[in-house]
Order: C-alpha cells, then sequence, then structure tokens
C-alpha cells in the first residue's frame, strides 16, 4: 500500500475514527440497557468503521482513493 491522502486527509480520518469509537460505545451502553438485539448489530458496524478510519489514518491511506475515486481530503 502507497501513501495516497496528505496529512489533512489522515487528520481527518484519525478524528472521524474517534468519533465513530465514541458513538459505538454509546450506542452500546444504550443496546445493553436496553436489551435490543438490533442495536448491537450498529455497534459493530460503527466500531469497525471506527477501527478501519484509525487504520487509514495510520498508514496515510485511503481505501476510495485506491478504487479510483476522489475524494475531497
Amino acid at each position: 500500500m502507497q501513501c495516497n491522502i496528505d496529512n489533512a486527509g489522515a487528520r481527518f480520518r484519525r478524528v472521524y475514527g474517534i468519533m465513530a469509537l465514541l458513538v459505538a460505545a454509546m450506542l452500546a451502553g444504550l443496546a445493553w440497557w436496553s436489551a435490543t438485539w438490533w442495536l448491537w448489530i450498529i455497534v459493530g458496524a460503527a466500531a469497525a468503521a471506527g477501527i478501519f478510519c484509525l487504520y487509514e489514518a495510520q498508514k496515510k491511506w485511503c481505501a476510495l482513493r485506491a478504487m479510483g475515486l476522489k475524494t475531497p481530503l
């Protein structure tokens, strides 16, 4: 994998990843309290998105750019 984003793009992905993990943690608390099974699916998706964004920020690599799409950051 080559670096295909600059520092601004990596910073954006880092902030987005942290925010996604915080949302996943809040939703996990809500799911634990309300005991709804479908909310756990959303928690898993938010956590996976957050972890993937942090990975992209660490490697300075964007999956969408690697597929040929142009992203603003």
